[in-house]
């Protein structure tokens, strides 16, 4: 389903004001049209990881389809007052605003694809104007489904191929966070989904039994367990908690005896409170001992990878996670820092590209001039390391990766053994898509397949092993050169 279908024809104002300024002001300056091109990428993977999972990019490529201001949207714009109380934008400037429409060359790496440090999920290259005015939906679109898709392959990591049960709608932040979210998570590895709505949208499988409401409206919890089974003798999963759990587990077992004489299954229970790890491995006996060996022990209660890994440690006998909270957010990262930064400018195709780059006192939040691209080395299936290199200029005779935070940490790919291939490649030319739409299960099964082809050491959840990512040696020499130049005029 097209975001058209969730949201009103015209989306163009969701962006910073600070956009709309910066674009009137090339207008009178005549700039707007020249050449521009720009990078989206963050600067550190989030959750302590060494690795993201591009998520985001079907959206972001359907809004760009649409990208129109529409009559109200200009009639909102006339009457913006500046500080002085006149119009902040002119009569001129927003009839050519009206008449124009996202007309850039858009280049992507594939969603559900392992990202690192700097290397640019999206490249925009197109007018100036229009490829600035994208800026913050763009951001919008990606920054929050690439860090939920990270989060999911972290609890995918250390579920350890276990089902998980994306259960974060009643405390995601709003409807379309929720959404995105489950969306995001599917990507990652979550295998359902509690969003009913994402389910009819996205086309992820719903999951779900009941609350502690069902079996407090009874007068006890075998009757709770009992009327259930009768409504929805396919879908019991019995949620043991609401008094006493390990009571819950034997109520639940006699109703799932009686299931079974009728020819259906007790599909399992639900821990929702209590000290999963012993209240795992209590429930797995008593339905191990009533014969119900095939009864799955689900639980839930603010789960995320650092507490699903401790009760596998554990051997807690949990065969399903339900996470809900600490994946719809981010749990400990609220956002991701992606950037988008202008790279390189020209005034029109026949001029030479002006290589652009910004300064500043944190030297990881100086960008990378050029037009980039990234080069990825695998080995047998394995990746191996990836190369930022400028493809407007030759090809490297050797291929090097130069450590943006440390020169003299270098990794060559010369082994005969390597293959190769580029990431970043063209998905909208002049505003119109050139590559087709891919659907969400092919997405989530590619970045299986990606967080797969790390070494297990690089997917740890704590103190992962760093993957060789870096600046072709020419980017990164041209970048020091071009910061001690611009250092020395200040």
């Amino acid at each position: 389903m097209p975001l058209s279908a969730l949201y009103q024809p015209s989306l163009a104002l969701l962006t910073d004001l600070y956009q709309l300024t910066m674009a009137q002001g090339w207008w009178h300056a005549g700039m707007h049209r020249h050449e521009a091109v720009f990078h989206l990428f963050f600067r550190r993977p989030p959750f302590g990881s060494r690795f993201a999972l591009a998520a985001g990019l079907e959206p972001a490529l359907q809004f760009l389809e649409n990208y129109r201001f529409d009559h109200s949207d200009l009639d909102y714009l006339a009457q913006v007052r500046d500080p002085n109380g006149d119009a902040l934008f002119k009569p001129a400037f927003l009839q050519a605003l009206g008449e124009t429409h996202f007309d850039c060359d858009v280049h992507a790496i594939a969603e559900g694809s392992v990202v690192f440090a700097h290397q640019p999920l999206l490249r925009v290259q197109g007018p100036l104007w229009m490829a600035a005015l994208v800026e913050t939906p763009l951001l919008n679109l990606l920054n929050f489904q690439t860090l939920i898709a990270t989060k999911a392959a972290r609890v995918a990591f250390a579920a350890q191929g276990q089902p998980i049960l994306e259960f974060g709608l009643r405390r995601a932040q709003g409807i379309d966070g929720a959404l995105s979210a489950s969306r995001a998570a599917f990507i990652g590895g979550a295998t359902a989904t509690s969003n009913v709505l994402a389910g009819k949208i996205h086309g992820i499988p719903v999951r779900g039994t009941h609350a502690h409401s069902w079996v407090m409206s009874f007068d006890s919890e075998p009757e709770a367990f009992e009327a259930y089974a009768a409504a929805m003798p396919g879908n019991c999963v019995f949620l043991v908690d609401t008094y006493d759990t390990v009571q819950g587990v034997r109520n639940a077992i006699e109703v799932g005896q009686r299931l079974r004489a009728m020819g259906k299954r007790m599909v399992g229970v639900r821990l929702d409170s209590g000290d999963l790890a012993y209240l795992g491995q209590k429930a797995r006996k008593l339905l191990d001992a009533a014969g119900f060996t095939d009864a799955s022990i689900v639980a839930s209660n603010d789960l995320d990878e650092n507490l699903i890994e401790s009760l596998q440690h554990q051997c807690s006998q949990i065969a399903v996670w339900g996470v809900g909270t600490q994946l719809v957010t981010g749990g400990s990262q609220a956002a991701l820092g992606g950037v988008y930064k202008l790279a390189a400018l020209r005034a029109d195709a026949s001029q030479p590209w002006k290589t652009k780059v910004k300064l500043s006192e944190q030297a990881v939040k100086t960008s990378n001039p050029g037009i980039l691209q990234v080069r990825r080395f695998s080995r047998h299936g394995k990746l191996v390391g990836d190369v930022l290199w400028d493809e407007t200029q030759p090809e490297p005779t050797t291929w090097e990766a130069v450590d943006p935070a440390d020169a003299t940490r270098r990794r060559a790919f010369k082994e005969p053994d390597l293959t190769h291939h580029d990431l970043v490649r063209p998905v909208m030319r002049q505003g119109q898509r050139c590559a087709p739409a891919v659907a969400l299960p092919d997405v989530a099964a590619h970045a299986r397949m990606q967080v797969q082809a790390l070494h297990e050491s690089q997917r740890r959840l704590t103190n992962p092993h760093s993957y060789p990512a870096g600046l072709e040696a020419g980017v990164y020499d041209r970048k020091v050169q071009m910061v001690l130049r611009a250092r020395a005029r200040r």
